[in-house]
């Protein structure tokens, strides 16, 4: 089977709606086709609805390979999915819904649910292995400057750089390794400490800047302070590699997306923490294939997805 590496290739080899079938079913069943129902596998493959059958007589027999995906009950076809999903796991700012729409054909307002599907897809399941060695944590501002705002909006944050009605997002970078991040409440020492505790492994080297939250990290951590108002850089204290994933973060929202809710924040930042972490060693049929391979048990309603829905998304920090 073709692996394509690069976009055109893509398109090209997913015109065919065989290929994609068979792409998706290599990538999900590899030791082969199940029922996602009851795990049977002698089922009968159905070749003109492109579908199986399951012979257990449960109520879902007949399945495609949409089921139990973040394709379930969408009538696009694989082709417009495999293509989105290429563009948004390889495009280092992101793309938008507006660049969907008109690269697809297909209307903004689906293109934004299927965005948000994808970056369901590109987000890390668990972190069973703790961070180590020396590891960066830092934490920024989300939101639009003040200036930019009508005078009503204005008055009620602080000019420029200003914390007022921003969401704060804290992030942990494992130098040479991979950086996770969340969106948080606020700057306490409850709240950010546990974060560091949950995912960092005790007697690594934590460097942070001079925010007394982080304070109550020493002594189950080597913890290295770094005082921005009087230096960026101590021999090798420093917090640089989690301050450029920020920068690429805001860089995504500015340039790319523009306009984020704080309630959908938090997937905007697992689809750039995807790419960060996979910016090596990688090249775009690799992401692609890492991204394919994570399709299943992560079902995003459009319900849910807007809020409308009481149910709360599973997601393992």
């Amino acid at each position: 089977m073709m692996n394509p590496k690069t976009l055109q290739e893509a398109i090209i080899f997913f015109a065919d709606p065989d290929n994609c079938l068979n792409y998706l079913v290599a990538r999900r069943w590899p030791n082969g086709v199940f029922c996602p129902t009851c795990g049977r596998s002698d089922v009968t493959f159905l070749a003109k609805q492109r579908k199986w059958q399951c012979k257990s007589a449960h109520t879902r027999r007949q399945f495609t390979v949409k089921v139990g995906t973040i394709f379930e009950d969408s009538p696009l076809g694989l082709d417009k999915w495999l293509t989105a999903i290429w563009m948004i796991t390889n495009c280092k700012n992101g793309v938008s819904s507006y660049e969907i729409h008109r690269a697809l054909g297909i209307t903004q307002k689906t293109a934004w649910f299927m965005l948000h599907r994808i970056r369901l897809a590109m987000q890390t399941g668990s972190f069973a292995l703790k961070m180590s060695g020396q590891v960066e944590a830092d934490e920024t501002f989300i939101g639009g400057l003040a200036r930019n705002m009508h005078a009503d909006k204005r008055a009620e944050r602080i000019q420029g750089r200003g914390a007022v009605g921003k969401a704060i997002v804290l992030g942990i970078l494992e130098r040479k390794g991979t950086v996770r991040a969340t969106v948080v409440e606020n700057r306490d020492a409850e709240t950010l400490e546990p974060f560091v505790r949950m995912h960092v492994s005790k007697g690594a080297e934590v460097m942070t800047d001079a925010l007394p939250s982080y304070a109550g990290l020493y002594p189950d951590f080597v913890h290295q302070v770094v005082n921005h108002a009087e230096e960026y850089v101590r021999g090798h204290v420093h917090t640089n590699g989690i301050e450029n994933f920020w920068s690429l973060v805001k860089r995504c929202l500015k340039g790319t997306y523009v306009s984020v809710e704080p309630f959908h924040l938090f997937r905007y930042l697992d689809e750039q923490a995807f790419r960060f972490n996979n910016r090596k060693d990688k090249n775009d049929g690799d992401r692609f294939r890492i991204v394919t391979g994570q399709l299943t048990n992560k079902r995003l309603t459009y319900a849910k997805l807007t809020g409308k829905a009481k149910e709360e998304e599973t997601r393992t920090c």
